[in-house]
């Protein structure tokens, strides 16, 4: 299964040049008018884990296979994009396929590239976004009320409970309140994913600035911190030239010393990814040998015979257990046959969470 992060904003604030950055690929045009984004694209990146580096050198791997994350790049949305206006139908319609969303806001000026609004203001942007969401919600849940308030009459139990959660759901919509802002019991989680709401998805907040802000941030990127941080959401800073620039370099040492010129200990893309893998509740373990070192993403919460699954559907069939070694103990005995023999590799069974970082050996039934 892949998941992926929905890239979406206003036109020009430097969305395509993020993805063009996020996948090392001029794949989706950067051009200073809207609309340039006609179709979605769709790039898959590494997700930088040194853990990875780590146990490939200690276990003498071949190979090194990073996990990924999925990015899609979405046409700019503008003001009544849930009345059609823009790109407006195709543009929600291609954010609904998505796991999770990424705003990009605009925090820099530049008179050289022109703002669909006249002015720069990252907070309007975002409730502008965020309104064309839940509009788009509010006029999916009107539709589909009736049909669910007659099937709920019928008694059937799981119908009630859909009804009564589109209900609450509307009401918050009335309110000027996204989906995600309902509370929702253990039960009631999957009976609300299945309405597949906009507003209802994960969101990131990235704050595209000029290079000289790059390290530090302004005044428009505290003031969408503060927006996130009562939203309950992130907010990453970013330079999207920077990051542009750092894409096409070839060597690491080239790359590290631009980021060191620009006073950055790291991409911001970095950033981005770790950030998007946290809001997909997303984690790593490893499998590692002498042909290859790989990361395989699971979910939090995710069992053994889960995670079994994820490197073919007869392990997770067949599972009988995995032999699992802690990522410091792995490093600490300097490998499988040293944490074997200090006792640090553990037998677990079909109960097991697999934690973040785990080294696992699975057996099964052949």
């Amino acid at each position: 299964m892949s998941f992926n992060c929905g890239i979406v904003g206003l036109p020009n604030v430097g969305k395509s040049t993020l993805f063009n950055a996020l996948t090392q690929t001029a794949a989706a045009q950067a051009a200073n008018f809207p609309f340039c984004t006609i179709e979605p694209n769709i790039g898959k990146v590494a997700v930088p884990d040194e853990r990875l580096n780590k146990i490939a050198t200690i276990g003498g791997s071949a190979k090194i296979i990073p996990a990924q994350l999925e990015f899609v790049d979405i046409a700019g949305l503008v003001k009544g994009a849930s009345k059609g206006e823009g790109l407006g139908n195709q543009f929600l319609a291609n954010i609904r396929e998505t796991d999770a969303i990424i705003y990009v806001l605009r925090c820099f000026e530049d008179e050289d590239i022109t703002h669909v609004e006249g002015s720069i203001d990252p907070i309007r942007d975002a409730e502008t976004i965020e309104s064309e969401l839940m509009i788009s919600d509010l006029e999916s849940i009107e539709r589909q009320l009736k049909n669910a308030e007659r099937k709920a009459r019928s008694g059937d139990k799981e119908s009630k409970l859909q009804f009564d959660i589109m209900e609450r759901i509307k009401t918050a919509l009335d309110n000027l309140e996204p989906a995600s802002s309902v509370e929702l019991g253990d039960d009631e989680i999957p009976l609300a994913n299945a309405l597949c709401l906009l507003s209802a998805k994960p969101i990131l907040y990235v704050c595209n600035v000029s290079e000289d802000d790059a390290a530090t941030g302004n005044d428009m990127t505290k003031r969408v911190a503060e927006m996130a941080a009562n939203k309950g959401a992130q907010a990453v800073i970013v330079s999207a030239e920077i990051e542009s620039e750092i894409a096409q370099l070839d060597s690491q040492e080239d790359r590290t010393e631009l980021l060191e010129s620009m006073g950055l200990d790291e991409p911001g893309l970095n950033k981005i990814i770790r950030a998007g893998y946290t809001l997909l509740g997303l984690r790593n373990y490893f499998t590692v040998g002498p042909k290859e070192a790989r990361a395989w993403t699971i979910s939090v919460g995710d069992k053994a015979p889960q995670a079994a699954g994820k490197i073919h559907s007869d392990f997770e069939k067949g599972f009988i257990r995995a032999e699992t070694i802690a990522f410091d103990d792995y490093v600490n005995c300097n490998g499988e046959q040293g944490a074997k023999e200090s006792g640090k590799m553990r037998q677990e069974g079909k109960e097991y969470v697999v934690q973040d970082g785990d080294i696992i050996l699975f057996r099964q039934n052949t």
